[in-house]
């Protein structure tokens, strides 16, 4: 059997050990309850869900009451959004983006388009960066909600999140940020930045997959309205019974995190810089995407030259677990419109892998997934420029 490396931490990470460890026993049968229950074990259920609410708080330095649990970053983003568009819909129906943000926020906005909201969708600079006075100079007296987030999932950029706040905060209008990729990842103060609302996700930090959660800072000044209706549970915002092991496992992973996150930024650069220099000495033209950009530590969008990133990654496997910037849907595949908003043309996107790195891959199982990609690519291209020769 093939030992199989996996390099692709930023679409999820595999759950810590240590997560499981404090997940597990709450699935047993002496200790299943229901949070919501008045029994002796509801309120042990209750209490351990209250306890990983204080770890998910302590990890962005919010307070314990301003955490809502969710079953991911894709249904806090669809509470931010939708919540408070039809909450503040006396006030105005303006709300901005970006064109680089995840497809779960583009495209719930475009439902709220076709409900009569108005979207503006800002462009980014070729280093993945929001024009930040191009951004107020877009707010109007319509504008209800930003939502710019805070690291990017394929190129890992990270956004001046602060100069948004304050921008949104001067004019009164509401601030959202998914921050899905950049909590445990970089230190966030949700107090000192100023942010409204902040989305989370367990997997992308070493939980399970399952469980996230949406911040409503206590000082937002308008609150979002539930999606669906139920028990009122988490502040009527999101009603329905807890899970209380996978709210324990967010805790869990957000308690290690907060202690781990310098020491796993270090080794994910290092492991990252040695990958490309591998990678370089096989194709030596490989450039990477917005690499002069603030970033994550652990990202890698790298354009191979004259390389189909997708046959690539068909190549590998399955000794190597990377990924594409291409989209899927009907079978049909799409160019990255991250990469499009860069200013790629769709041959760069289509030659555009991206290489994660995480708590859990060793230095030397990176410089052997780098030597294997490497000398894949090179096969390729060369197969690919004797084919253009021969015609």
């Amino acid at each position: 059997m093939i030992d199989s490396i996996y390099l692709d931490n930023q679409a999820t990470t595999p759950t810590d050990p240590r997560v499981r460890e404090i997940m597990l026993p709450l699935l047993t049968l002496g200790a299943v309850g229901n949070p919501h229950s008045e029994h002796f074990a509801g309120r042990n259920a209750a209490i351990a869900v209250e306890a990983a609410r204080r770890q998910v708080a302590d990890l962005i330095g919010a307070l314990p009451e301003e955490i809502i649990f969710t079953s991911g970053a894709t249904e806090a983003n669809n509470i931010a959004l939708q919540g408070i568009a039809r909450a503040s819909l006396n006030h105005g129906n303006h709300i901005i983006t970006s064109a680089t943000e995840h497809k779960c926020v583009l495209q719930t906005l475009k439902i709220l388009e076709m409900q009569g909201f108005r979207v503006d969708i800002l462009p980014v600079n070729r280093n993945g960066i929001v024009d930040v006075d191009l951004l107020s100079a877009t707010i109007t007296d319509k504008t209800t909600l930003v939502s710019i987030m805070a690291a990017n999932n394929e190129i890992g950029v990270l956004q001046p999140i602060e100069k948004i706040a304050e921008i949104c905060q001067s004019r009164g209008v509401v601030f959202h940020t998914d921050a899905a990729q950049a909590a445990g990842k970089v230190p966030i103060d949700v107090k000192a930045s100023g942010v409204d609302l902040m989305s989370l996700s367990g997997h992308k930090m070493y939980g399970p997959i399952g469980i996230g959660a949406l911040y409503v800072s206590a000082e937002c000044p308008i609150l979002p309205e539930p999606l669906f209706g139920g028990g009122g549970q988490e502040r009527g915002m999101r009603p329905g019974t807890l899970a209380p092991f996978l709210c324990a496992a967010m805790g869990a992973a957000c308690s290690i995190a907060a202690k781990e996150i310098e020491n796993d930024a270090n080794f994910a650069e290092t492991n990252r810089h040695r990958f490309i220099e591998i990678i370089r000495s096989f194709i030596s033209d490989a450039r990477i995407n917005c690499e002069d950009s603030p970033r994550l530590s652990g990202n890698l969008s790298l354009i191979l030259p004259g390389v189909d990133a997708d046959r690539l990654v068909g190549a590998i496997q399955p000794r190597v677990m990377i990924s594409t910037n291409a989209a899927c849907s009907s079978g049909m595949i799409h160019p990255s419109h991250v990469l499009l908003a860069l200013g790629l043309n769709e041959i760069e996107a289509a030659s555009t892998i991206r290489v994660s790195f995480g708590r859990f891959n060793s230095t030397a199982e990176v410089e052997s997934a780098a030597q294997y990609i490497g000398s894949a690519a090179a096969r390729i291209r060369t197969m690919g420029s004797a084919s253009v020769a021969a015609q």
